[in-house]
C-alpha cells in the first residue's frame, strides 16, 4: 500500500463497488491516478470518470447515501449535462468528484485504455499513464498554466514510466488537442 493513500483508496473502492454493481464503466484520474502510475503524493479528493446514464442516478444515490453526503439533484443534473458532482464520505470527509463522461474521443480512448491496478486489497481501474499526462496537461491549461502540482504530477508519471510510455499515442493527442505549449513547458 502506498503510504498516505489507504483512506482515499478505500473510499474510492467503496464508490467503485457501487459503479461495478450498476455495470457503469469508470476510471480513476487526477492526482490519485498520477500517484498510482507515477510518484505518490497526498490528495484531498479523488477524480472518477464514469459513463453514467439517467437510469443510474437513483440507484447510485440510494447505494451511497448511508455513507456519503450525495445530492440526488446534483447527480441528475451532472448526468444530464455531462458535468460533475461530488460524494463526501461521512466517516472520513474524503471527497469523490465524479465526472460524467461527455463521451469525447479522448475520454472514449482513455476508457478503452484504462488499466486495473492492485493497490493493497483493492483492484481499481486507473487511466493509463499517457492519459494521465494528457488530462493533467488539459487541466494545466484550463487553470491558466500556473499549477505547479499538475506539472509535478506529469513529471512524476514521466519519471516512473520512462521508456514504457507510448510516445506515439501521446504525441498524436498532444497535437490533436493543441497542447504543444503546455507539453513544451513540462519538457523544458
Amino acid at each position: 500500500m502506498i503510504p498516505g493513500l489507504a483512506e482515499p483508496l478505500a473510499v474510492t473502492a467503496q464508490v467503485g463497488a457501487v459503479l461495478d454493481t450498476l455495470q457503469v464503466p469508470y476510471l480513476i484520474g487526477g492526482s490519485l491516478a498520477s500517484s498510482l502510475v507515477g510518484l505518490p503524493r497526498a490528495t484531498q479528493d479523488v477524480d472518477l470518470v464514469a459513463e453514467l446514464e439517467p437510469a443510474h442516478g437513483p440507484p447510485l444515490v440510494s447505494a451511497l447515501e448511508a455513507d456519503f453526503y450525495i445530492s440526488d439533484t446534483a447527480v441528475r443534473d451532472a448526468i444530464r449535462r455531462s458535468a460533475s458532482f461530488n460524494a463526501i464520505h461521512l466517516g472520513t470527509m474524503f471527497k469523490v468528484d465524479v465526472f460524467v463522461s461527455a463521451k469525447t474521443p479522448l475520454l472514449a480512448s482513455e476508457m478503452a485504455r484504462r488499466r486495473w491496478v492492485e493497490a493493497g486489497p483493492h483492484r481499481l481501474p486507473v487511466a493509463a499513464p499517457e492519459d494521465v499526462v494528457l488530462q493533467k496537461l488539459v487541466w494545466f491549461r484550463k487553470g491558466g498554466g500556473v499549477s505547479e502540482k499538475q506539472l509535478s504530477d506529469i513529471r512524476g508519471v514521466l519519471r516512473v514510466t520512462g521508456a514504457r510510455l507510448d510516445q506515439g499515442y501521446l504525441d498524436a493527442w498532444i497535437a490533436r488537442l493543441r497542447l504543444e505549449p503546455e507539453w513544451a513547458r513540462v519538457r523544458g
